[in-house]
């Protein structure tokens, strides 16, 4: 089972992103579990969604172990660095389809509560969060990110176009804007557009009593299919996380998983 959660191709790319660790002043302790198998035990508590405490002792690692390593690596930004370095592998294989981008946000309810929490307006008032996705034509998470259920889409889209990191090309420089942006209405606001606009990408926002959203469903709609993909991992479903971060950081991994996975077919 390590293997089909962790393939060796995957961990090819992650093994040179893990921060590297301290060494003892005094020496001696215990010996270091291996990386690769805390690893390995993260992605299956993100695909699964059980508790930290219920993560399976066949792993070979302790639940406080597996926690911390998570915490350590958090802090020290591996998973947007993993991210990115799946993104640049479809990149440089020309599997990024920058022609058009989709954003779209989705409610998940906040079993616990803490930062980035709020009333969700879908789910009769009760503490949720929200994830925002930014993908490319084709519904690859190009950025995603974390905010409070009664947030406004609108808010996140300038977040999550500067947070695209500049990818490789098979050919030129590297890129990190695409041709347009699709939205649905709740991104419908004038200063938004000209933002957009004035960094060269075209607009293709539905506008409220103007236009039908249905008329943008034929692009919009692998957004949609996107956040099904990210559901998929069942961490993702339900927040149990207090700490924002820690939510942010099983986001983003599943997005990396996400766009790993297309490197495969």
């Amino acid at each position: 089972m390590s293997r089909r959660l962790v393939p060796d191709e995957l961990w090819a790319l992650a093994e040179p992103l893990i921060p590297e660790h301290g060494v003892r002043p005094q020496g001696g302790g215990p010996v270091r579990v291996d990386d690769r198998a805390v690893f390995t035990a993260i992605v299956f508590v993100l695909t699964s969604g059980c508790a930290w405490r219920y993560l399976p002792p066949s792993f070979g690692i302790t639940v406080p172990t597996a926690h911390r390593r998570f915490t350590e690596w958090t802090k020290a930004g591996l998973w947007p660095r993993l991210h990115r370095a799946v993104l640049d592998e479809l990149g440089g294989q020309g599997m990024i389809d920058w022609s058009r981008a989709v954003c779209d946000g989705a409610s998940v309810r906040a079993k616990k509560g803490g930062p980035m929490t709020g009333p969700n307006p879908v789910d009769r008032g009760k503490s949720g969060s929200k994830i925002h996705v930014l993908s490319d034509c084709a519904g690859l998470p190009l950025s995603v990110a974390v905010s409070a259920a009664n947030t406004n889409d609108s808010y996140a889209l300038k977040p999550l176009l500067m947070a695209i990191p500049a990818i490789k090309s098979r050919r030129g420089p590297r890129r990190r804007k695409p041709g347009k942006l699709h939205a649905d209405k709740a991104y419908d606001q004038a200063d938004l557009r000209k933002w957009v606009r004035d960094r060269g990408i075209e607009v293709r926002i539905a506008r409220k009593g103007i236009e039908s959203s249905k008329k943008l469903g034929k692009h919009r709609w692998v957004i949609e299919r996107s956040i099904a993909w990210l559901f998929d991992y069942h961490r993702l479903t339900t927040r149990y996380d207090r700490h924002a971060n820690h939510f942010c950081a099983f986001l983003t991994l599943t997005a990396t998983l996400t766009c790993y996975k297309k490197l495969t077919y």
